[in-house]
């Protein structure tokens, strides 16, 4: 990855460590909105500047991606691009899977269930909520329930804090977050246009399960902004915007090198 130290333009390129990530000052706002200001503009060949507005002052990222970043990220993009399909045997296995560690020693009866209300799901066919985020937000469940196995059932049971008595359904509310994740990334985009991206690509080439991970950290804020406001089912989507607001908070600190290192991610266990 690359950055310019620049006043108005990029002028100089250096390269830096898989372990930083520094930000430059461009300019002086007189608004102190989060937002980003501008488009992406090329310069030179495969650099990318993005301008930022960020608490009164610009920033400027240039972002070549190495290979080994590249690869990545077109591994991601490919896994998010993958919609679930029921007829395919590899997603029915990854859903019979996702049971069994969601319920240890449980039968499942069938995919297609009154037992998977249970797990938060909308009806008796799971697949049919996976159309909002695809194949990838079953990964990332069974991915949470495999690495996090304690936080998970936590969250599954609503073990954890004063709970509301119309309760977020879990599985659902996975998916969701998949979906927002991926909205706040932005990781289609052929141009970078968030800082928060420019992080996250640094992060990811150097843990290629770094979007799961995030994942999980996510879920765990989410619950615990739930918790904090006291909410119920009709708030989910004002909880799921504050959610990202704090996960775009915490990877652009500057001592976040690491999904590991993001405050929240100790959340977890």
């Amino acid at each position: 990855m690359s950055l310019e130290r620049t006043q108005g333009s990029c002028v100089a390129i250096r390269t830096l460590s898989p372990s930083s990530v520094s930000r430059c000052p461009h300019a002086s706002a007189s608004s102190s909105d989060d937002v980003t200001c501008g488009t992406p503009t090329w310069i030179g060949r495969g650099l990318t500047c993005v301008c930022f507005k960020r608490k009164g002052t610009y920033e400027r990222i240039c972002i070549n991606l190495t290979p080994h970043q590249a690869k990545r990220l077109r591994r991601l993009r490919h896994r998010m691009k993958v919609y679930f399909d029921a007829s395919r045997p590899d997603h029915q296995e990854a859903l019979r899977a996702l049971w069994s560690a969601t319920y240890p020693g449980q039968e499942l009866h069938g995919l297609i269930s009154e037992q998977w209300k249970e797990m938060g799901w909308q009806g008796r066919d799971p697949s049919t909520d996976f159309r909002g985020a695809g194949f990838i937000s079953l990964e990332n469940l069974l991915f949470f329930a495999k690495t996090f196995s304690i936080s998970f059932q936590l969250l599954l049971k609503k073990q954890r804090g004063k709970r509301a008595a119309w309760e977020y359904p879990f599985a659902v509310a996975g998916v969701n977050i998949t979906f927002m994740i991926m909205q706040m990334l932005d990781l289609d985009a052929s141009k970078p246009r968030t800082f928060v991206r420019a992080v996250f690509l640094q992060m990811l080439s150097e843990n290629e399960w770094a979007f799961d991970l995030l994942y999980c950290v996510a879920f765990m804020v989410m619950d615990k902004q739930w918790l904090d406001r006291n909410a119920t089912y009709m708030e989910f989507n004002d909880v799921l915007k504050s959610t990202r607001a704090q996960l775009e908070k915490e990877l652009l600190m500057d001592d976040v090198l690491r999904i590991e290192d993001m405050p929240s991610y100790g959340l977890l266990c």
